[in-house]
């Protein structure tokens, strides 16, 4: 099956809320008034005939339509942010995230990505891209996800290769295999040294629990932000997060598992 083109209603919902206000008001004040002026430029009695006819109202009922198109879908995108946010917030254990439906868990590995500082996009491939769930981008690149709710089932080395493959034909830099449970010994071993990332459920735990509850939640106050900034190992962005066996909270690498670096938390900086 062919992936579908979205409308512009889809796009703006899929975008961040602001999106479709600044498209809808734009829109209008083109049809509106715009349109109007334009084609009374062009001179001539019939151009500015339907430049008046424009600018005295006669599209004043598109315009607006268009004005309601841009909040419909700002207020949908506002509603699907927040049924995310909700989702990763109140789903933080192995077994609800086990109870989650396929869909809601693709939505809760795509808002920890986009916790993390990524630019997400829920493909909804079929066919030969059915493997691609996520798309993430950060920083120019391309990363590539599929997320596997398989209670019981290992992943075997058959989807590492499928991804890997997929990971060629579309010129990413890399691929993220996400399950709730474990890898086959032969799909660690066929990852080995390539620019695929198989995350377990375990990590993904680890993952979600160096995040914040809330996603406007950037940095708690109790860490100094300097700190935070700089990955001692790649440079990129850290956040807190929690060791679970010892409760002693540390900084993490946002690119967590591709990068392990950490610091401590600067207790200088605890209120």
């Amino acid at each position: 099956m062919a992936r579908r083109n979205k409308g512009l209603v889809e796009l703006l919902a899929d975008s961040p809320w602001p999106a479709g206000l600044i498209v809808g008001a734009t829109g209008f004040l083109v049809i509106r008034y715009g349109l109007g002026w334009s084609f009374s430029t062009f001179g001539g009695r019939f151009m500015t005939g339907v430049g008046t006819a424009f600018s005295d109202g006669a599209l004043a009922p598109l315009a607006w339509l268009f004005l309601g198109m841009g909040a419909l879908a700002s207020l949908a995108s506002l509603i699907r942010s927040r049924h995310r946010a909700a989702t990763l917030d109140n789903n933080r254990t192995l077994q609800q995230i086990r109870d989650l439906s396929w869909i809601r868990f693709e939505q809760l590995v795509g808002e920890a990505f986009r916790r993390q500082g990524y630019a997400v996009e829920e493909t909804g491939l079929g066919g030969a891209d059915g493997g691609i769930d996520l798309r993430l981008r950060r920083e120019g690149q391309l990363h590539l996800v599929q997320c596997k709710q398989w209670r019981r089932e290992r992943v075997g080395v058959n989807v590492v290769r499928e991804m890997f493959g997929l990971l060629v034909h579309h010129g990413a830099h890399r691929v993220k295999i996400v399950t709730i449970g474990d890898f086959t010994p032969d799909a660690r071993a066929f990852a080995r040294d390539k620019p695929v990332d198989c995350i377990t459920g375990a990590q993904l735990l680890q993952l979600i629990d160096g995040l914040p509850l809330h996603a406007t939640d950037s940095m708690p106050s109790t860490v100094n932000p300097a700190r935070a900034a700089d990955c001692p190992t790649c440079g990129s962005t850290m956040t807190t997060r929690t060791n679970r066996r010892s409760g002693e909270r540390f900084l993490g690498c946002t690119r967590y598992p591709a990068c392990r670096g950490t610091r401590k938390v600067d207790t200088n900086a605890l209120a």
